[in-house]
């Protein structure tokens, strides 16, 4: 028997977690000083009142976890008797990761005949969330945590993730995204389009002026890279704007098909904190990132 895990990151409500089975590791963002951790420290996701708080100026941080706040996390799985699935967002993105493995080696030895197994998605947020409910699917018809891992390794690089950045400001304070003055030009109302790199990093690699344009944008790099876009489910996120993101869903829907299978979700606290409001970000299966 195994158990389950995400995070956070993933954007896995807890409404997706009871459906597929997944204990979720709430990742934290900092206000005031203040570590909060969603869906502990509140139970619903107030979208608007967040960003709407982004736009007036609060600018959130975000932090990884302890080494006990792992141990106390995976320790009742591995005291129980059962293995642990570890579905999470990227590794390239976080000094959490390292603080994971302290725990790790410390569980390792305390019950050593227990085994971890891990799914990098090399994604966040929407990028990592079609993952984890196909994996989900998959854990509830009972598939093995090896078959799982090597599912991943064959289809993680089929999941890809386009957005637009729209308030520079967010991304700019993150240095979380390569290339990023390079793309932003100096032209104003400039949006640059940011991917989900194979490594799991973000690069930003073309840049569109306007909303409306940032929106064709990413549904040409839908055009040029889908592969068999219906057999998987297409996941728009968005930043409260969902009026945009409705439109991305047309847009889309007029260009493969009105039966293309989309769910639209908003981006949650932590990925929101370092992309700001009125993002639209476009996951789809691909012939590759």
């Amino acid at each position: 028997m195994y158990d389950l895990f995400t995070d956070g990151d993933c954007d896995v409500t807890p409404k997706i977690a009871a459906e597929y089975g997944y204990n979720v590791i709430a990742m934290p963002y900092i206000v005031e000083g203040k570590e909060i951790y969603p869906y502990l420290d509140w139970k619903e996701f107030r979208v608007h009142e967040y960003y709407q708080a982004l736009r007036k100026g609060l600018i959130p941080k975000t932090c990884g976890l302890s080494p006990k706040q792992y141990v106390d996390y995976f320790e009742p799985s591995f005291k129980a008797g059962h293995d642990i699935l570890y579905v999470h967002f990227s590794s390239a993105m976080s000094g959490t990761f390292s603080a994971m493995r302290i725990a790790l080696d410390q569980l390792r030895r305390k019950y050593p005949d227990r085994k971890y197994y891990d799914v990098d998605t090399k994604a966040v947020t929407v990028g990592a969330l079609g993952m984890c409910q196909e994996i989900g699917r998959m854990h509830k018809e009972g598939a093995s945590p090896e078959a799982i891992v090597a599912w991943a390794e064959r289809e993680v690089q089929h999941f890809a993730t386009y957005f637009y950045a729209d308030n520079l400001r967010f991304f700019a304070r993150s240095g979380r995204v390569s290339n990023f003055s390079a793309a932003m030009g100096g032209l104003v109302g400039v949006k640059p389009i940011i991917y989900m790199t194979a490594e799991g990093g973000l690069v930003s690699i073309s840049k569109a002026l306007g909303r409306l344009t940032a929106l064709s944008k990413l549904l040409q790099y839908v055009e040029e890279l889908q592969y068999r876009i219906k057999d998987h489910k297409v996941i728009i996120g968005h930043c409260d704007c969902l009026f945009l993101a409705e439109r991305m869903a047309h847009m889309l829907r007029l260009r493969f098909g009105h039966d293309l299978p989309i769910e639209i979700v908003p981006v949650g606290p932590v990925a929101g904190a370092h992309c700001g409001p009125d993002c639209i970000a476009v996951n789809f299966y691909a012939r590759h990132r």
